[in-house]
């Protein structure tokens, strides 16, 4: 589940950059357990918060699965396969068109065994495994354990530290010029490569718009006037009625954010990003919003039970003081719950799929924060009220024009669930189809060529009814290109992926020269160019972002084509290497026996990092030319970086 924030009302983008540094988000603890002859090895793997841990049957075609290895065995025979102790979590995957299997927080796998001579006995091995999360996925990796003789326990785990290396392998040589370490020089360079965004402004952002625009509903607009005369009427003291205004819109505050907190409290913030990523989740949010669409379409009302909001009137008449304003404010969120409902539940589903523990709330908090200040401000400046348009038709029109946008928002939870049960009913020419059509209905819906039961007569088109019309229908007319396979940027966070698509013309996709360093070095030194090393994985979901949506700009495309040398080295790539290479990593002796192990101990050893994507311009010698960039979505920024690295090549 990494991706982008875009609400109904917003498209916001994520920057997140990547340092050098090595990330551990999976540590274990190997014992042996048991008594006498027969005992069990046991593997706990500890994941760190927001992070995932495949697990052991991994169909073929897909990432690393999380396996384990018994080099020596002696005086042990094993009983069976390691087994885990409960069941993985599973969910279609896109990006391999396969059904996956992982695991969250902790997970405990055994190992039963014999022991024929439990005075002298030796169990060497090893542990593969890959660890995810919503932005990257780490390179495969290993871990080591080893009972028996002078060893008592399971190998400490691994800090991933390079510090020296050697070969054995003469076809697969790492000993040669271009491979010596460089993580000095990079983190002393400029950081203007890499970019730091905190997710978390974006995710209040988008919640303050989402605010904003409840505001305009029946539900909310109405109760404006409404309860701030009613604080300017109660007390004599004009300043005093302010005040508990004031209080009121707190109140509200305190209220949503609560709310947003208790989520966080009662599932966790791993929960609510797998519940977000569930495919019978997305199937019933489709549903609900579909339901709201149709309401505020005028089909029938969704109202709460009436007793609940009866009951807080006359716990607010019985209360004094702040405990009266607080139960006000609380009559007004479930009265109003019927308009905002759809916008604070995709604030909460995409939040909590997005911005980790605090997400929720800081979206929420937005949110209350527009929905309070009206509250606030009319009661400072009452003469204000007299210029606010009165309740009538045109708030049916925002509520009409809000339930457009959440048929077309349902469908992309829709598409979550189709790509996940292969049913194929969604494919991005279908849902574009249905995005064109919804988009031009609502344009024809403001300029008055559509009603429902519950509008008013449209004698004239207003300024803004007409500039909304014209935003939805070239809206509309933008997304057609997209049927022969226009990458349509502006909603690639919202559309199935292009290759779901039968019938695409589109052919300005980048692609590197070379997926070899050796290789590509040879060819920069002999064409005097400088180097794009582009660290990428088959399962990095945001490597895919980048390439669509940042390689696919025509000056970009033009610039690493025509100045760079590109070199892409998957990570995870499981070809075998011909000779196995030996290396010294932490002061123990590791086999690199893949060609994605070697580019991934290239990465750690010669940059210190081991996120993906990771982009880092070298000459033909193998110096840094420019600080490391990670994922950001910017043009302008990644223009940016290539331009300082040939700058700096130049020179």
């Amino acid at each position: 589940m990494r991706k982008n924030l875009l609400l109904s009302i917003v498209s916001l983008f994520l920057c997140i950059g990547v340092q050098a540094q090595i990330l551990e988000p999976v540590k274990w603890k190997v014992s042996l357990q048991g008594e006498g002859q027969e005992k069990e090895i046991v593997f706990h793997a500890f994941i760190e918060d927001g992070w995932h841990l495949y697990a052991t049957d991994i169909p073929q075609g897909g990432p690393i699965p999380t396996s384990f290895s018994f080099d020596e065995l002696s005086q042990v025979s094993l009983k069976g396969e390691v087994t885990p102790a409960q069941r993985p979590h599973e969910e279609y995957s896109s990006l391999f068109d396969m059904k996956l299997g992982w695991y969250n927080s902790k997970i405990d796998f055994k190992q039963a065994l014999t022991i024929d001579d439990p005075d002298n006995f030796k169990i060497t091995g090893y542990i593969t495994y890959q660890a995810c999360n919503d932005v990257t996925c780490l390179p495969p990796t290993k871990y080591e354990f080893s009972f028996g003789e002078s060893q008592a326990e399971a190998a400490p785990a691994p800090v991933m530290t390079p510090v020296a290396f050697n070969t054995k392998s003469s076809s697969s040589r790492t000993d040669q010029p271009g491979w010596q370490p460089v993580i000095e020089q990079i983190q002393s360079m400029d950081s203007d490569g890499v970019h730091h965004s905190d997710s978390l402004w974006f995710i209040f952002l988008s919640g303050f718009v989402g605010g904003l625009l409840a505001l305009l509903t029946p539900c909310v607009w109405p109760m404006i006037p409404l309860t701030v005369s009613f604080f300017l009427k109660k007390q004599q003291s004009r300043r005093k009625a302010i005040g508990e205004a004031i209080l009121y819109g707190l109140s509200i505050i305190v209220i949503y954010v609560g709310v947003g907190l208790l989520i966080t409290l009662l599932f966790g913030a791993s929960a609510l990003n797998d519940l977000a990523t569930n495919a019978l989740f997305n199937i019933l949010f489709f549903a609900l919003l579909v339901l709201f669409a149709v309401s505020f379409f005028g089909a029938f009302e969704i109202t709460l039970p009436a007793s609940w909001s009866n009951k807080l009137d006359r716990k607010a008449d019985t209360a004094t003081g702040i405990i009266a304003i607080f139960f006000m404010a609380f009559t007004l969120v479930l009265v109003s719950f019927s308009c905002t409902g759809p916008i604070i539940g995709t604030l909460l589903v995409e939040a909590a799929s997005w911005g980790g523990k605090l997400a929720p709330a800081v979206g929420m908090g937005g949110f209350a924060i527009a929905l309070a200040i009206p509250f606030a401000l009319f009661a400072m400046f009452p003469s204000l009220m007299k210029q606010m348009p009165k309740s009538g038709g045109w708030l049916n029109m925002v509520k009409v024009v809000l339930g457009f946008l959440e048929l077309a928002l349902s469908l992309k939870f829709l598409s979550v669930a189709d790509l996940a049960y292969g049913w194929h009913i969604l494919d991005r020419e279908t849902f574009l189809v249905l995005w064109i059509v919804i988009f031009a209905l609502l344009g024809f819906y403001l300029l008055g060529k559509i009603s429902f039961s519950h509008d008013s007569p449209v004698k004239y088109v207003s300024v803004p009814r007409l500039f909304l019309a014209i935003v939805s229908l070239s809206f509309s007319i933008y997304m057609i290109p997209g049927l022969w396979g226009a990458p349509l940027k502006a909603i690639s966070a919202f559309a199935p992926p292009l290759y779901t698509q039968d019938f695409n013309l589109y052919d300005q996709e980048v692609h590197a020269a070379f997926n070899d360093y050796n290789e590509g070095l040879a060819y920069a030194r002999k064409e005097k160019k400088p180097i794009l090393i582009d660290f990428s994985g088959y399962g990095c979901v945001n490597c895919r972002k980048m390439e669509a949506s940042v390689w696919t700009d025509p000056k970009v495309k033009e610039i690493l084509e025509k100045q760079y040398v590109l070199i892409t080295l998957m990570v995870d790539d499981k070809e075998k290497l011909s000779k196995p290479i030996t290396v010294t990593e932490n002061g123990k002796q590791v086999k690199l026996t893949t060609v994605g192990e070697k580019w991934s101990f290239l990465q750690r050893y010669k940059f210190g990092a081991n996120a993906q994507p990771y982009y880092v311009i070298i000459d033909d010698k193998g110096e840094p030319l420019a600080a490391p960039y990670g994922y950001d979505e910017s043009v302008p920024r990644f223009v940016k970086f290539l331009q300082s690295g040939l700058k700096a090549f130049n020179k």
